[in-house]
């Protein structure tokens, strides 16, 4: 029977990707706000494709240790339900976001090896959400959606105290196998339902929906 996993498409980049997303089933949409990423939106973009975004679908922007003055304005600017932190926020960042913004705030951690494992436990609790991706290379210029995977096992039988999301490398093809290693509620998919870097293909989108919610 298929199951209530939900499912994230990020990395949103206009009004098609939208579309596609929310008839595929998703129940978040990501937009990057990360000047190095093929998937960055102007804050006047972001506001107009936010916009359509219907009714019962998470709003989450993505960014990357963003100060105050940064957050104040993207808050200000484009209508949001959640605030991905994607950088190397501190707790204590993560605790002053959300106080300071009234939303959901969803940590992203990358996760290797075993060794990795114990941060996530640091910030369950204090996030909101756990977004669990691989961690990116050494010198990457992104700390995320390089399509990069880690091994799914590690996380077998983890609980945490805060709901947690899968992702790093996840596609239509591999999405139902890491939910049957991992356990996971939650997935999200940037370069995986990809035809090139930022450009999403609204076939992929529904594959990878339609392959999550099968498991």
């Amino acid at each position: 029977m298929p199951t209530d996993t939900l499912v994230k498409i990020c990395g949103l980049r206009d009004g098609a990707d939208v579309a596609a997303a929310a008839s595929a089933g998703a129940r978040y949409v990501g937009f990057v706000f990360f000047p190095k990423s093929p998937r960055h939106l102007a804050l006047a973009a972001a506001a107009a494709l936010a916009a359509d975004v219907p009714a019962g679908i998470c709003k989450v922007a993505l960014t990357v240790d963003a100060d105050d003055a940064t957050l104040d304005k993207l808050t200000q600017t484009v209508p949001l339900d959640m605030l991905q932190l994607h950088g190397a926020e501190t707790p204590e960042r993560v605790a002053q976001v959300k106080a300071r913004y009234g939303l959901p705030v969803m940590k992203a951690l990358g996760v290797a090896g075993p060794d990795d494992l114990a941060q996530l436990d640091l910030y369950a609790g204090v996030a909101d959400q756990l977004l669990v991706d691989a961690k990116p290379p050494e010198g990457a210029d992104l700390p995320g959606g390089n399509g990069l995977s880690f091994d799914w096992r590690l996380l077998s039988g983890r609980v945490w105290r805060s709901p947690w999301m899968l992702a790093g490398g996840l596609t239509p093809d591999n999405v139902a196998e890491a939910i049957a290693r991992t356990g996971a509620r939650q997935v999200d998919v940037s370069s995986g339902v990809e035809s090139a870097p930022g450009e999403k293909d609204p076939t992929l989108i529904a594959r990878f929906v339609q392959a999550a919610l099968a498991t």
